[in-house]
């Protein structure tokens, strides 16, 4: 195991710091003490591990996590989740220190975008705005007009006039489903998530026709003949709501496992079923990167305040007029 110097200087490399934490340590309790000692805000989204999520202040999916960031007053802010969120937590609290258990914990989605090739896009369609996911780096979210979670995409995509041209990133599914509800003809990047793409529409009519009183609930960065088939599409946030709220007792849940956690906790009687992916030795879809946080990892993160999020400034304020824009165009969303 490394001295704490040796995993500072590694840190870049490995992500997170690698050093000894002491045997028997409560690492709940500890976290804990440490929430309290430094002032911390630990904000996790619903695709982490259970435990994880059972110990954030805030639990929600991306606009709810945006909102909570952008109204904290804690002096750090704790992410678990992905980098492009930490990020976006730093955009929204430049005087604030804000860390991330692992910096490894990336996107495949945010990964397919550039903010280079958002611009020579843009440069094709110069009348369009560009309209971007929130599952996008600060460099794309610089380059973007205005940013949109899949809870406000459609409010927001039918705030615009009808005319204006609209360029749409990263996500291809997303956009097309927004094309379809929003009766629009966005222009669509074409990038994907590689968990939200690997479900096995095969796999999960056989789901189906086992379990005929499930209902086929799905996020709409699915696939669209996997959408065809769904009894509701939405948000992980919503996703939740109708797992609650809905009469039926038995549900097919084709978005990141992680969620099941928090919707069994407030639907305990009711029967959730991961969809089932492509790959028939995992009966599950988990995010790699969303599971690289652990409490090992956000122990030691807050206990040495590292590794923090750091963004240039010039790049911070471009990437801040997007976000600012869709938390105004949103306020009235839940």
């Amino acid at each position: 195991m490394l001295t704490l110097d040796q995993a500072i200087e590694n840190l870049d490399k490995k992500g997170y710091l690698n050093v000894e934490i002491p045997k028997g340590i409560d690492l709940v309790e500890e976290i804990n003490k440490l929430r309290k000692e430094k002032n911390a805000v630990i904000l996790a989204h619903y695709y982490q591990s259970g435990e994880i999520q059972d110990l954030a202040d805030y639990l929600g999916d991306s606009l709810q996590l945006a909102r909570a960031a952008a109204k904290t007053e804690a002096d750090m802010i704790v992410f678990c989740g992905v980098h492009f969120m930490a990020e976006a937590a730093k955009i929204l609290n430049p005087t604030k220190k804000v860390v991330l258990p692992d910096t490894k914990a990336g996107c495949s989605l945010a990964d397919s975008c550039s903010a280079e090739g958002l611009r020579g896009l843009r440069e094709k369609h110069p009348n369009a705005i560009v309209v971007s996911y929130i599952n996008c780096d600060a460099g794309v979210k610089a380059e973007s007009d205005i940013i949109v979670t899949s809870s406000n995409a459609e409010a927001i995509i039918n705030s615009l006039p009808e005319e204006q041209e609209i360029i749409f990133a990263p996500d291809r599914n997303l956009g097309r489903y927004l094309n379809q509800v929003c009766n629009r003809k966005m222009i669509l990047w074409d990038g994907a998530c590689i968990v939200h793409e690997a479900f096995s529409l095969e796999r999960i009519a056989q789901q189906m026709a086992e379990n005929p009183n499930a209902k086929l609930i799905a996020h709409p960065e699915a696939q669209e003949d996997l959408l065809k088939f769904a009894h509701f599409i939405g948000s992980t946030s919503r996703l939740l709501d109708y797992v609650v709220e809905n009469e039926a007792e038995e549900f097919i849940v084709a978005t990141e496992e992680g969620i099941l956690h928090e919707m069994q906790k407030l639907a305990p009687n009711k029967k959730l079923i991961p969809a089932l992916v492509q790959d028939e030795s995992c009966n599950c879809s988990e995010c790699f990167y969303m599971k690289l946080s652990t409490l090992e990892k956000l122990y030691l993160c807050m206990k040495y305040e590292l590794p923090e999020i750091q963004i240039e400034e010039e790049l911070r304020v471009k990437a801040l007029s997007s976000i600012n824009r869709m938390l105004e165009l949103s306020e009235k969303i839940k």
